[in-house]
């Protein structure tokens, strides 16, 4: 949630159909609708005072704007009755395709039972899909951002010239399953160079459980030589820490954050964090009109995890060489 990404990677997000593995087909009922019928897509937006999801919106939008198709938007402004009764009201509307981006995936039920009585699509973008039978969900590659982070950590390790090979990854809430893919990720990839992970706490999402975390961390291992965040508070948190140990988050101990949030790509340009990792909610809302527009014509999906109907869009690695190029 919540992040920025170059521009050039939002174009992959739509490409991503034709690479991704474990493809499937996915099964479809009924016939695609007429072609000289004018597509009205319903969109329910988590909560438009975020700027992830205002950029998500707007992904969309134009997205459904190109194929001159209309879009009916509505904010559930991280409200669970407003999410159900905002969504099927969108359906009741008679919207042709649904796409949502929920704020309590569990309570998708109800939405997805109606959407499929009338033979409506559903299209689910990020956040979880609560075990539902919707068409498809485009999340972020979350581990596939992981090993980014522990690649660019190796090679900055290494540049700084540091011997230790202990390294630490601070997870998000319990609850976050998608997020924690990331840590799941970089742990896979830093081990296979070499690297142990000697710390792995939750600072649950929060910058100043972050800090702790990572006071904790240095107390009991202050050889670590790097640290990976899973979201940027408790990212640019530990870098903190890191600073007020006396020790630089850059140059002695790389730290990693995941999410190019403003504050993160503050603090990359000012050396107080070494990299973030960047997703692209633009990209992943054009990438949602992409794969509504295929269930709707009864066209098969390419999945990148077929057993959940996952779609995967494309992450980047920023650091102090691309930062200036995000936008």
């Amino acid at each position: 949630m919540r992040t920025k990404k170059i521009v050039s990677v939002a174009l992959l997000g739509i490409l991503a159909l034709a690479g991704c593995s474990d493809s499937s087909e996915t099964a479809t009922t009924g016939s695609a609708p007429p072609a000289d019928k004018k597509i009205t897509v319903g969109f329910s937006v988590y909560d438009m005072q975020y700027e992830f999801f205002q950029k998500m919106a707007k992904g969309t939008q134009d997205a459904v704007a190109a194929k001159g198709w209309e879009i009916k938007l509505h904010d559930e402004k991280s409200d669970e009755n407003e999410m159900v009764t905002g969504a099927s009201a969108l359906i009741d509307q008679g919207v042709d395709l649904l796409i949502i981006s929920p704020f309590k995936p569990t309570a998708l039920g109800p939405i997805i039972a109606k959407a499929k009585a009338k033979n409506v699509p559903v299209i689910v973008n990020d956040i979880g899909g609560g075990g539902t039978p919707y068409d498809a969900i485009v999340i972020s590659d979350n581990a596939g951002g992981g090993k980014l982070a522990a690649e660019f950590m190796d090679k900055q390790i290494q540049a700084n010239g540091a011997d230790s090979k202990n390294v630490a990854s601070i997870t998000c809430e319990p609850s976050a399953t998608y997020a924690a893919r990331r840590n799941a990720g970089f742990k896979e990839e830093i081990e296979a160079r070499g690297y142990k992970v000697v710390a792995e706490l939750s600072g649950n999402s929060k910058a100043e459980e972050g800090y702790k975390v990572m006071k904790d961390i240095l107390s009991a291992n202050p050889d670590v030589a790097g640290v990976f965040s899973c979201n940027d508070p408790m990212g640019v948190a530990a870098a903190n820490a890191i600073k007020d140990a006396g020790k630089s988050p850059v140059t002695d101990i790389v730290s990693v954050g995941f999410n190019a949030d403003p504050e993160a790509l503050t603090a990359i340009k000012a050396d107080l964090l070494a990299a973030t990792v960047a997703q692209d909610p633009a990209a992943m809302g054009a990438l949602t009109v992409t794969l509504g527009e295929q269930a709707l014509n009864k066209q098969p999906i390419q999945f990148s995890n077929a057993a959940e109907r996952e779609v995967f869009n494309p992450v980047t690695l920023v650091d102090k060489t691309n930062v200036d190029s995000i936008g």
